[in-house]
């Protein structure tokens, strides 16, 4: 369970606040009917060295006996310009058991190169995303209603220090049942590296809400059972709202 559920969907940083909007999601970690842990996801507007940007900010932990067994709390930062939709800075802070760490990136797309705390600077690939950002960036990219079954595109990622291309696939509509009520979603499906913890590449799918384009349930096919986080509040600017 460790790495996957918070790299799958996958961070505060210090720019000024340009708009007055703020989304905020958060969600329940079940295994089964069984939960398992918290996380939340931040969206707001923003300023990046005098720019304007967007903020993403997730953070997920264990709570009861999972947290005993497991004890992860990890977040993830990133800012993305509010045009282009590519990173400008990431930051990724790990903490599993005894496992700890901690990582600052920042994106220089007019040279493609990054910076990291972790390995120093090394070229990269042209418009290189984060694995935050991928996700809006595919909702930024392709119009849904142009989208068919079984379409795809891949990206070039960093993550953990490393790139590699994540494909994402859109797999169909679905109306899926959440703690918020009856949701009607695209279904979308990315090819990761399974690792030890994934049943297979394709083990993890996220249900974004039609109408607000953003994710209501995410699923992890595991080695050891099946993992879900599933929305159980949406606000915007601290007013709870609900989305269908």
């Amino acid at each position: 369970m460790k790495r996957i559920f918070f790299t799958g969907l996958i961070i505060v940083l210090t720019s000024q606040l340009l708009f007055a909007k703020e989304e905020r999601l958060k969600f329940n970690l079940k295994f089964g009917f069984v939960k398992g842990g918290e996380a939340e996801m931040l969206i707001k507007d923003t300023v990046f060295n005098g720019k304007p940007a967007i903020y993403y900010y997730m953070v997920g932990q264990t709570t009861g006996l999972a947290n005993t067994l497991y004890g992860v709390h990890d977040f993830y930062e990133t800012i993305v310009d509010a045009e282009s939709h590519l990173p400008l800075k990431a930051i990724r802070s790990v903490k599993e058991g005894s496992y700890t760490k901690y990582n600052e990136t920042l994106f220089y797309h007019d040279i493609d190169s990054i910076n990291s705390q972790q390995t120093g600077w090394r070229k990269a690939p042209d418009n290189l995303l984060d694995i935050i950002s991928v996700f809006f960036y595919f909702v930024y990219k392709n119009p849904f209603d142009n989208l068919q079954p079984g379409d795809a595109v891949s990206y070039p990622t960093y993550h953990q220090d490393k790139i590699s291309d994540i494909r994402i696939k859109f797999l169909r509509h679905e109306t899926v049942t959440t703690d918020i009520g009856k949701i009607n979603c695209y279904v979308l499906n990315p090819t990761v590296d399974k690792g030890k913890v994934l049943k297979k590449a394709e083990g993890i799918h996220f249900y974004l809400s039609k109408e607000k384009k953003l994710p209501v349930l995410i699923t992890f096919d595991m080695r050891v059972g099946a993992l879900k986080a599933v929305i159980k509040s949406y606000s915007i600017d601290g007013v709870e709202q609900q989305t269908k």
